[in-house]
């Protein structure tokens, strides 16, 4: 008899993709996936520990379960993720409904786990990252792959080394082989992943698996995430000359202090960082550019805060992902002095996002009356009655519905920008789109 499960999955989009290839493993091992949760034979919670909010969400809704479980006695629960790895002994002492956990890099062992049926079993082993198992991609046009796992950064506020491990790189032939079996079957568009793509290492670096992605033939290649520190001039040079690769790059900052820089270990001031937004700008005319900032990092003053607020005004950023700063135990932050009062770090948050919304607005602006090309991806989550498509640079734009199907490349007229997406018209103009 076929089994359901049902997935909660927190974070980046490496969970998401980690999510993907859970479903795809346990659908070759009779499971289908559940509408909901009460419907689910089994569920699993794909946790996040990068940021104290997403922990806590995790452990609100595992809470809730606890009533599911008790009126179904047969219902099993696991939690995955970067949680799992670091606090399984806590987890279990906080939700004792929990059947099992597995860490971030032992996907495969889920099924073994399932037959098992042992009551609290734990497998966590780093040494089987890299591992990888067919997805069941969440969409039939765009797919994320993994080039790479883990982290050799240490910056001193991140979880990510602890909990999934050191860097180790898939090996550029199988990478490749995913991307043509996912063009064969329809993909327009990949995302190569990572949390610090630009350090790939295998038989080749990341410029040449570039080079060797774009010869697969896809429409459009986009990667994430960026280490600052480990974009260079050839990188650069890959991304000017590939037409495939999108003009977008997200480049984390973190903070506009050099005194803070050195305290997060980011391995770069911020005068390395500016030269190589303007090499970008100068190499990829046009490229869209999003970063990502913490605010209320330990010992953050009034002036390291401000210096940050200037960085923002002179780079003029696409979009921004803000945080304020979330103490992770284990990490060398942790223990630091002089943490920043949460009422301190709210208000700089705030400020910083209005400063950002209105930059993000501008940027937007320039897009109305041109003409871009955008991939369809489906409907609008805000309006069931048009289509949603993003851009080459990233921005999300909604059309009237005119029988364009998921996976369409079509030139849209730009009629109205908002803060967060473009409305535009589909249009037949035979006008170069502008490379946006």
């Amino acid at each position: 008899m076929e089994k359901s499960v049902y997935i909660y999955t927190y974070g980046c989009q490496m969970n998401v993709h980690d999510s993907e290839k859970m479903i795809g493993l346990l659908s070759e091992n009779g499971y289908k996936e559940a509408g909901t949760p009460a419907e689910a034979d089994l569920i699993i919670f794909n946790t996040c520990a990068i940021r104290e909010k997403a922990e806590q969400k995790f452990y609100s809704q595992l809470g809730r379960i606890k009533t599911l479980k008790k009126k179904k006695k047969d219902l099993v629960i696991a939690v995955a993720g970067c949680v799992a790895q670091e606090m399984q002994k806590k987890v279990f002492t906080r939700a004792p409904h929990v059947d099992f956990i597995f860490g971030p890099q032992n996907i495969g062992l889920l099924p073994d786990l399932l037959k098992r049926g042992q009551k609290m079993s734990v497998d966590i082993n780093p040494a089987l990252a890299g591992e990888e198992f067919t997805a069941e991609r969440g969409s039939r046009t765009r797919a994320w792959v993994s080039i790479m796992y883990g982290c050799n950064n240490f910056c001193s506020y991140c979880i990510v080394p602890y909990t999934r491990g050191r860097e180790v790189s898939r090996p550029p032939s199988s990478i490749v082989a995913e991307i043509r079996d996912l063009k064969a079957r329809g993909y327009r568009e990949v995302t190569l992943l990572g949390q610090n793509v630009n350090s790939y290492r295998s038989d080749t670096d990341f410029k040449g698996l570039l080079r060797l992605v774009a010869s697969v033939g896809l429409d459009r290649v986009r990667f994430v995430t960026s280490h600052p520190r480990d974009l260079t001039a050839d990188l650069v040079d890959a991304i000017a000359e590939l037409p495939c690769l999108c003009e977008h790059i997200h480049l984390p900052l973190q903070s506009g202090s050099d005194r803070i820089l050195r305290a997060m270990n980011r391995g770069y001031d911020y005068a390395d960082y500016r030269k190589k937004i303007d090499m970008l700008r100068e190499r990829v005319p046009g490229i869209a550019i999003t970063s990502d900032i913490i605010v209320g990092f330990p010992g953050e003053s009034d002036e390291d805060y401000l210096e940050t607020l200037h960085a923002l005004e002179s780079i003029q950023y696409d979009g921004l992902f803000a945080f304020k700063y979330s103490k992770r135990r284990g990490t060398k932050a942790y223990s630091l002095e002089d943490q920043v009062p949460e009422i301190v770090k709210t208000t700089r948050l705030n400020r910083l996002l209005k400063l950002q919304d209105e930059m993000t607005l501008k940027k937007n602006l320039a897009y109305e009356n041109g003409i871009v090309e955008i991939l369809v991806e489906g409907r609008s989550e805000t309006d069931e009655g048009r289509l949603c498509g993003r851009t080459r640079s990233n921005k999300i734009v909604t059309i009237q519905d005119n029988g364009d199907t998921e996976g369409d490349l079509v030139k849209v007229l730009i009629m109205k920008a908002r803060m967060h997406s473009l409305e535009g018209i589909r249009t037949d103009k035979q006008a170069q789109a502008t490379r946006f």
